[in-house]
């Protein structure tokens, strides 16, 4: 049998079963043929190829050869190439080189140089491993799966003859051997969705890998590229041309989370941190050494992969300080880690540096003293006390009580009684005491824990009702605002008095009209602008809120949005129900132990032609592209559009993200991200390198914006037709398909993005119906924005796990820790009437209790003797002895410690045939079905198949 044809370059083969034959596609245009394309290389009489023995699938054996390229004599290379040309190595094998323009140290083992990315059709490159599983900490480079093997997306096999030719491409440059600038394509395979059971298990999939051309990095470090979890990309591969990405319709954004939370039980790794403030920077572009920069002139310069800049290489780049001996400069951590941080010199700081400061404002009003409040908040903070940041004695600390007057607290070093001082003229703001209201933690300990211990009682006998919250916070202000620091606010109520008094706007007539935006909109210009004012002096606030009531979290949330704190809402709480408190407490009190990154700015430089064009996420824009944090919160998310002002020549361009903090002990720091992504002119491998998750983040905040620029059903509408944009460039320009389709045609690596939008469309901060209270609406938009991936995409599409049939090992200790069972497609059709099952969102849990359960299984988890005994809502489980409660309670546990950040979910339990409101709830997060007025996923598919057809 013979084998394919070589292809020019740009072509590749696909076996068309219908037809039994092969169907020859020019990637470039999409247009597909037929005949055997003309390869210059050959005769034009070379046979074309035969068909394989079964129709339904390409010949495994019509494989190029051994590493998917022509193979030449040792004797014919050196002709071509010349002496110096050094013979690729065999695959598996690292390639042993010298370092380029880099002197022989004294017969030292030259360091290793290898392929990012590259992986011929028998390499033995494993994918990369699920998100979250243990793997290289950052993510290192990544491979296409061996031939054969399951690609990282989806369940169907790679399309193997495709993946042979584009490894081929004989026709390169004239006909030129395979050489160091040829490039890798991704796997495209297309998917129809239309009555396709969505795979959920892909979402925890990594990205497609970043196919880097041969030789990208100076080292072989496995680290060269951010793990996803620190900073993503919507394409894996760049554009070369704003029209080639503005034809795609794919967007184009940066997806981070630099300071997320560090887990040594999920396998994390720290943050390599460069002690020797030696700090090599680009002169012109001022990006920083990493591992794509090029060094020159024996060593002694280095090129910058950002703007070509050749620069000096610092004089004690190679030289060990602490050893007082020459170093391996191919042991640099800014060389082998795509996430450093280095130890800045003073010449980073504009002053010394700031002790970690918090001011405390607390709503001492009767609802929030009723509700318990109060007394919760004390205790926490006087059990936090240790876990505080502190190492350095430092941190200053201040408490104001607010209600219808302000409420300063006189805290002297070595006293053991606070005395508080009254303020009730709410107009003009002043500090009754020059010092000892922000004293220092150590010194006013004695103080500070006497007056935490008897704060709630001091206002249990007030009646007073009215919260002067704006002036309490101006107080606050002035008393850091020469410091710069954070303010914790807690209220119960709304702000009724003083500046920023707000009124009652939760009016039930503008529920789901297209007025309804207007209550997502701040009801007051003071928090905006007061929150601005704490920007510029370096303050920080975090929000609080508790009430039954109306609270307007749109409002107040603009204080955290600005100043790049974060909101945390806690409807109708009542601290006498445990799950409450302990809610309250667990979060309240990781906040207060949380490492505090102050004064700091966020910059992202790119290769020459990119540009930062929107910025999504709570901080202040400084200017063009210097974004102000005045703390650095952990596990919040970011994202920055980008956009082409030239056309990309390179093989591969280069993104960086520096932050520049102040850490809580005193040192001025500078973590630096950076990533390499490689650069394509084709619109198929620009969809091959998409990534479904990042672009379900961009879309989310591009819809909250819409929604609150405009309204919810413009939102909604936005997602949609985006998607439908998408899928009908991919339609047209990569498939070739023509005219309306009954199919809906998807790339397999976007094959759930469908499914992120569905669940976008449908979630309580975009959702349509007219019996969301605003606050809730508001709040979840909050998440909505600042939530990182991992935390981002159950918010969206909840996970479902049915207990009462689960295998096994599913809640025992396995090699990753609690292993948990499989999850569900988020429909009603899996629930079962005898069963036990968990949904949860990484805000709420909720366990749903099929009506004809089996008394032992009420008995072995509840405690109870059957069904009827049971009560729905909140509630804690007990630790029973039998094996399937520790079970149980086990994947719980595991559920609320899953995500990144300081949430713990509250568990409700949930009867199939009762509570009517808390059983549409939890059916509310199974996005599948059909509810209330919206599609379920596969009429919402038909829509979307609709638009990409043109009839809608």
């Amino acid at each position: 049998m013979s084998q394919p044809v070589m292809l020019p370059q740009g072509w590749e083969a696909r076996w068309d079963a219908q037809s039994s034959s092969y169907i020859y596609i020019d990637q470039a245009t999409g247009q597909s043929q037929w005949e055997v394309p003309i390869n210059p290389s050959f005769p034009t009489s070379h046979p074309s190829a035969s068909p394989p023995p079964n129709p339904a699938s390409p010949p495994a054996q019509a494989a190029p050869s051994r590493h998917g390229r022509r193979q030449y004599p040792t004797a014919q290379i050196q002709q071509m190439y010349g002496s110096s040309y050094e013979a690729q190595p065999q695959v598996g094998q690292p390639q042993q080189l010298a370092a380029p323009g880099y002197p022989d140290q004294g017969g030292a083992q030259q360091p290793q140089f290898f392929t990012p990315g590259f992986g011929g059709p028998d390499a033995a490159a494993a994918q990369q491993p699920a998100y979250g599983a243990q793997q290289a900490p950052y993510g290192g480079a990544a491979q296409p799966p061996a031939y054969g093997q399951q690609p990282a997306y989806g369940q169907q096999p790679v399309d193997q003859m495709s993946n042979q030719f584009q490894q081929l491409n004989v026709g390169q440059k004239g006909g030129a051997a395979y050489g160091a600038d040829q490039k890798q394509l991704h796997s495209i395979q297309t998917v129809n969705l239309i009555g396709m059971q969505p795979d959920v298990s892909a979402l925890d999939a990594p990205p497609p890998p970043y196919l880097l051309p041969p030789n990208a990095a100076v080292t072989s470090s496995p680290h060269i590229q951010p793990d996803p979890s620190y900073q993503r990309c919507t394409l894996t591969s760049m554009p070369t041309t704003q029209s080639l990405l503005n034809k795609s319709k794919l967007p184009l954004a940066l997806v981070m989370a630099p300071y997320r939370s560090w887990r040594e039980s999920d396998g994390d790794e720290p943050v390599p941190v460069v002690e020797d403030a030696v700090i090599a920077r680009c002169r012109r572009c001022r990006a920083y050494i990493n591992p794509f920069v090029t060094f020159i002139e024996g060593g002694n310069r280095w090129k910058c992969c950002m703007c070509g800049l050749s620069n000096e290489v610092p004089q004690l780049f190679d030289w060990d300080q602490r050893a007082g001996k020459p170093a391996d400069r191919w042991a640099r951590k800014e060389l082998n880690h795509s996430v450093v941080e280095y130890i800045a010199p003073t010449e980073y700081m504009v002053r010394p540096p700031q002790p970690p400061v918090y001011a405390f404002v607390i709503d001492v009003s009767q609802p929030a003293i009723q509700s318990g409040m109060v007394a919760v908040a004390a205790r926490t903070i006087l059990e936090s006390l240790d876990n505080i940041p502190n190492a350095d004695k430092r941190t200053k600390v201040a408490i104001i009580a607010v209600s219808t007057s302000l409420h300063f607290f006189s805290l002297p070093a070595g006293a053991t009684e606070a005395s508080m001082l009254v303020v009730p003229d709410l107009s003009d703001v002043f500090l009754p005491k020059p010092v000892d209201l922000l004293v220092n933690l150590t010194e006013s300990r004695s103080a500070i824990e006497s007056l935490l211990g008897r704060l709630s009682d001091m206002f249990q006998d007030s009646h007073v009702v009215g919260n002067a919250l704006g002036s309490g916070l101006q107080a606050a202000h002035q008393l850091i605002g020469k410091i710069g620091g954070k303010i914790i606010c807690l209220t119960a109520s709304l702000p009724t008095l003083g500046e920023g008094a707000l009124k009652a706007r939760d009016d039930p007539k503008l529920l789901g009209t297209s007025k309804e935006s207007s209550l997502l909109n701040a009801g007051s210009s003071f928090y905006k602008t007061f929150a601005i004012e704490c920007s510029k002096q370096q303050i920080a606030v975090d929000m609080f809120l508790f009430s039954a009531a109306y609270t307007d979290v749109a409002t107040l949330s603009c204080l955290p949005r600005y100043t790049a704190g974060q909101t945390y809402l806690y409807p109708g709480f009542n601290a006498s129900r445990s799950e409450d408190a302990i809610k309250f407490a667990t979060e309240f009190g990781k906040v207060l132990a949380m490492p505090m990154g102050l004064e700091a700015v966020i910059r992202v430089r790119a290769t020459r032609g990119i540009r930062m064009s929107a910025f999504h996420g709570n901080f202040f824009i400084r200017s063009t592209d210097l974004l102000a944090l005045p703390v650095v919160p952990t596990d919040q998310n970011y994202i920055i559009e980008l956009q082409l002002e030239d056309d990309i020549k390179g093989s591969f361009v280069v993104l960086q993200t520096a932050v520049l903090h102040t850490s809580c002990y005193g040192e001025r720091r500078i973590r630096v991200i950076t990533q390499a992504l490689p650069t394509t002119d084709s619109i198929a491998e620009l969809y091959a390198s998409a990534d479904q998750v990042s672009i379900a983040a961009y879309l989310t905040n591009k819809g909250v914006e819409r929604s609150m620029s405009h309204s919810l059903d413009d939102a909604r509408n936005h997602i949609t037709n985006r998607l439908g944009e998408m899928l009908t460039v991919y339609k047209n320009q990569v498939t070739s398909a023509a005219g309306a389709s009954a199919q809906l045609a998807v790339p397999d690596n976007l094959k759930l993005l469908p499914l992120l939008c569905c669940g976008l469309v449908k979630h309580v901060g975009l959702r349509e119906g007219s019996s969301i209270p605003p606050d809730l609406r508001s709040y979840a938009q909050c998440l909505l924005t600042t939530l990182p991936c991992q935390s981002l995409v159950p918010y969206i599409h909840p996970r479902f796990y049915s207990l009462h049939n689960m295998p096994a090992d599913a809640g025992n200790i396995g090699e990753h820790g609690i292993t948990l069972p499989p999850a569900l497609n988020l429909t009603s059709e899996r629930l079962e009437r005898h069963g036990l099952f968990l949904i949860e969102d990484g805000q709420n849990i909720f366990l749903w209790v099929g009506h004809e359960a089996v008394p032992r299984l009420i008995q072995d988890v509840f405690d109870l003797p059957s069904y009827g005994e049971l009560t729905g809502g909140k509630f804690t489980l007990p630790v029973l002895d039998n094996p399937f409660s520790q079970r149980v309670n086990n994947i719980v546990a595991k559920t609320r410690e899953l995500r990144r950040g300081v949430y713990r979910p509250h568990l409700y339990v949930v009867k199939s045939d009762a509570e009517p409101a808390l059983r549409s709830w939890a059916l509310s997060l199974l996005i599948e079905d059909r509810m209330d007025h919206m599609s379920s996923y596969a009429q919402y598919l038909t829509t979307v198949k609709n638009k990409v057809n043109g009839s809608s």
